[in-house]
């Protein structure tokens, strides 16, 4: 609960900073009908942290379900922030990795402990920021409690940050469109990797080095809470006056606009709220990888968010959650033997060598590909398939 109030403070003051947000729509945001979209992630997220739990409880942390968990829970997020942007609004964004090296940058720079920035700055003597939010927390909530609320104050932080940048390079660049959009974007992610390794902001970023021991959740139930709770934000924003809007802008701008809709206002909220989650989801990658630079986060991070939003199928959250479980599932446990020389009890070093992984996922992709064209979700949710399944079931009793 404490998240999602903080979460929901951090929208509205982004709403209030760049006045997007139309405060007599705003209560439809949060206060739109629960959807059979909304009820299907409220359930799923029930049963998968249960099941987190009873994993975290019979795994050591550093077992690879935990890694895998953890990893796809901050991917699903940081897709459905894409999609938000990509399937929704139909805006060809390729800028996700710029925001999560905000967001874990930030998450970081503000987490690690007074007694070891000496340390972690060595090389200019210490930093500029000589205070933790984790610390100065626990002095008034215990060390528990209190070091959880800083971490969760980070994070916001990192989102908040991503979502300010996100406004100022969005005046320029939202003018532009389609592949020309994203050419912009890609090379501002680019461009923010390359100021974050700048030595004369090394007090701040380190340099080029790694930022490290900040405190991070080394079970997997903290990140499926995380972002469980901001994907049902998005399904509750989707499901609003908002969110039609920017399916009406997908669709047909002269109509939306012909319709009433302010383009260019809806398209950068839509761009800002993007970054916002993207930003949160960088923070929850610096939790996951445990030391971060900025040479991960580089475009390759962005098509691989891309890749998985178009194997679950754009426009669909489902598909998102779904194809970032089955991709991280593929390429970090199922497939890794084929790296180390024995797959599925066959030992073939002189086949299943280093690089080899990769080579079959990318095939496994093609047919993923060829055979579901629109993604394996389309632009469908669950409760669609379920649905068109009723339908068919009364459709068939109706006629015998």
């Amino acid at each position: 609960m404490l998240i999602y109030l903080l979460l929901l403070a951090a929208v509205i003051a982004v709403g209030c900073f760049t006045d997007l947000f139309d405060f007599k729509e705003l209560g439809a945001v949060f206060t739109v009908n629960m959807t059979s979209l909304l009820k299907l992630v409220i359930m799923v997220l029930v049963i998968l942290l249960a099941a987190c739990i009873a994993v975290d409880a019979a795994l050591p942390s550093y077992h690879i379900a935990i890694t895998v968990i953890k990893k796809a829970t901050v991917y699903s997020l940081v897709a459905v922030s894409m999609n938000l942007l990509n399937g929704f609004t139909g805006l060809f964004s390729l800028g996700q990795a710029g925001f999560m090296l905000l967001g874990a940058y930030s998450y970081a720079i503000l987490t690690i402990p007074v007694a070891k920035r000496a340390g972690v700055y060595q090389y200019f003597d210490g930093g500029w920021v000589q205070f933790s939010l984790p610390e100065i927390f626990s002095g008034a909530l215990g060390d528990t409690v209190g070091s959880v609320v800083g971490m969760l104050l980070a994070l916001l932080v990192g989102g908040i940050l991503a979502a300010i940048v996100a406004y100022l390079i969005g005046l320029p660049v939202l003018r532009l469109k389609s592949d020309y959009l994203a050419i912009a974007t890609l090379g501002f992610a680019e461009i923010l990797r390359a100021f974050f390794q700048w030595d004369k902001l090394g007090p701040l970023t380190n340099g080029s080095n790694l930022l490290k021991s900040y405190p991070t959740f080394s079970h997997a139930t903290p990140y499926v809470i995380l972002a469980g709770l901001m994907i049902a934000v998005i399904v509750l924003l989707i499901n609003s006056t908002y969110g039609r809007a920017f399916k009406a802008i997908r669709d047909d701008e002269v109509a939306a606009e012909a319709m009433g809709i302010n383009l260019a206002h809806h398209k950068r909220l839509a761009f800002i709220i993007s970054s916002f989650f993207a930003g949160i989801g960088g923070g929850m990658m610096a939790m996951y990888m445990g030391t971060i630079a900025s040479l991960p986060f580089k475009s390759s991070l962005t098509y691989e968010i891309l890749l998985i939003v178009v194997i679950g199928g754009i426009g669909s959250i489902t598909g998102s959650v779904l194809a970032s479980f089955l991709y991280i599932f593929l390429s970090e446990w199922l497939l890794r033997g084929l790296d180390a020389g024995t797959f599925l009890g066959i030992t073939a070093p002189a086949v299943f060598k280093n690089g080899f992984r990769m080579a079959v996922f990318s095939v496994i992709i093609m047919v993923v590909v060829l055979f579901f064209r629109k993604g394996i979700m389309g632009d469908k949710e669950l409760p669609d398939l379920f649905k068109k399944r009723a339908k068919k079931e009364k459709k068939e009793a109706a006629q015998s």
